[in-house]
């Protein structure tokens, strides 16, 4: 279902569409966290150890970048809503088998079926996902947009870790499961009733970019085909495709190379944070439950403060900075054996990567041109998350020899090696800024 947008913006607030999304995607997310919690708590129960977490964190992630190859193509090549819907009713009752199968017993066979179908399923969710905002909204509000959907997220995100840690200790991590898999149903019911808009012309340079690291200023040239030449295109090269326009866009280059490395260094922070509390503090499901939805606040931090710091810094300092404030948090981690302390730091660690990630997420949709916003995520998060599952596997591996407080001192100084470095770089020198909302 699509319309086109006509007559004068209206706010957000007021917007029928983005409010339906934005409810049924954030009651989505609340159901995920539930997962979130309980699939790290389901492994460990199992079997008491972090190598097992982390290693289907990494099969699930490549599953993840495996559909990422072909997610692109399939995006830019069919109706984005009706795909969104398709992802959730696939997801529902295959997440709803983890309750059901478990009730007999610990089946971890399962999950690593499950949970890399999943995975693949959500990595073109995902792609999709992103690539209807700017058809939902505006594009000078995008950001904007991006920020509230983060911010409701969090927020769910908040409440959902401390319901699924509770719920796991009253009734076991499988039954948590069951609660995501209803709302993916929920989400599903809820986008038949979302209307995209036909996108307008690709946005003009912002007048702070400039220069000839301006991606928004070379972006309509690098465009490379419509949809109607989509179709033609063998689905291998559908990434190539999207792969070629970060390459020339010179922030965007940057951005995707050291993103490779810092999601190869963080990509398995969630297992060794439930690791470190259950085995290193020897605390409760609902622990780990309370001290991740503490961790979400920051998500929530992030969300508010996003469009105003990117309107006054800039992209650079923002993402920059972002990263060495996370950075900084996993070194302090180190040194931590207090489950309120570990909680307070992991905040901030969610707090700088959500910041950048949502500059990040708003920048490639402002300046990637509609026909190719589906294949340019697809190759931008294949590429920058196809070193995750080896590093969550490697550093989950590496905590169960030698401590979790070596591994968080390694991934921190890691992180903020990678921030310094990009201070030379395209992002360093990008003064893109959001314009000023009238």
């Amino acid at each position: 279902m699509t319309s086109t947008l006509a007559g004068p913006e209206r706010p957000l607030s007021r917007d029928r569409d983005f409010l339906i999304f934005w409810l049924v995607q954030t009651l989505s997310v609340g159901g995920a966290s539930f997962s979130y919690v309980a699939i790290p708590l389901l492994v460990l129960d199992s079997t008491g150890s972090v190598s097992q977490m982390g290693l289907l964190t990494g099969v699930s992630g490549a599953a993840g970048i495996v559909a990422g190859i072909f997610a692109g193509g399939l995006v830019d090549r069919v109706d984005r809503r009706r795909l969104l819907i398709w992802c959730d009713a696939v997801r529902a009752p295959l997440y709803a088998l983890v309750p059901l199968v478990w009730w007999g017993g610990p089946q971890l066979w399962l999950l690593y079926v499950i949970m890399p179908l999943g995975s693949a399923v959500a990595m073109v969710f995902q792609v999709g996902y992103v690539s209807a905002v700017p058809s939902l909204v505006p594009a000078a509000r995008i950001t904007q947009a991006n920020g509230r959907l983060f911010a409701s997220y969090a927020s769910a995100g908040v409440v959902g870790p401390m319901l699924a840690g509770g719920l796991s200790a009253l009734l076991g991590p499988a039954a948590a499961i069951g609660v995501d898999a209803a709302t993916f149903a929920a989400s599903a019911l809820g986008l038949c009733l979302v209307r995209l808009r036909r996108p307008g012309p690709a946005p003009a340079a912002h007048p702070a970019g400039g220069g000839r690291d301006d991606p928004v200023g070379s972006a309509r040239a690098d465009a490379g085909g419509d949809r109607s030449t989509v179709g033609r295109r063998p689905v291998t090269g559908d990434l190539l495709v999207g792969a070629r326009f970060l390459w020339r866009q010179p922030v965007l280059r940057a951005l995707t190379g050291r993103l490779a490395l810092l999601t190869f260094l963080t990509f398995g922070l969630t297992d060794l944070y439930v690791y470190h509390l259950k085995q290193g503090l020897g605390r409760s499901d609902a622990t780990v439950g309370y001290v991740l939805a503490v961790a979400a606040l920051g998500t929530v931090a992030a969300a508010l403060l996003v469009a105003p710091a990117r309107r006054r810094l800039g992209f650079g300092v923002c993402w920059i900075g972002s990263y060495a404030f996370a950075g900084t948090g996993v070194v302090l981690l180190a040194g931590t054996a207090d489950a309120r302390t570990v909680a307070a730091l992991a905040a901030v660690v969610v707090f700088g990567t959500s910041l950048a990630g949502i500059c990040s997420l708003s920048l490639r949709q402002e300046i990637t041109p509609d026909p190719l916003l589906g294949r340019v995520t697809s190759a931008f998060w294949t590429v920058h998350t196809a070193p995750g599952p080896l590093g969550a596997a490697l550093f989950t591996a590496a905590a169960g020899h030698w401590g979790t407080a070596r591994i968080f001192l390694l991934i921190g100084v890691g992180c903020l090696l990678v921030a310094g470095s990009a201070v030379a770089t395209p992002i360093g020198r990008s003064r893109i800024r959001l314009p000023r909302q009238a």
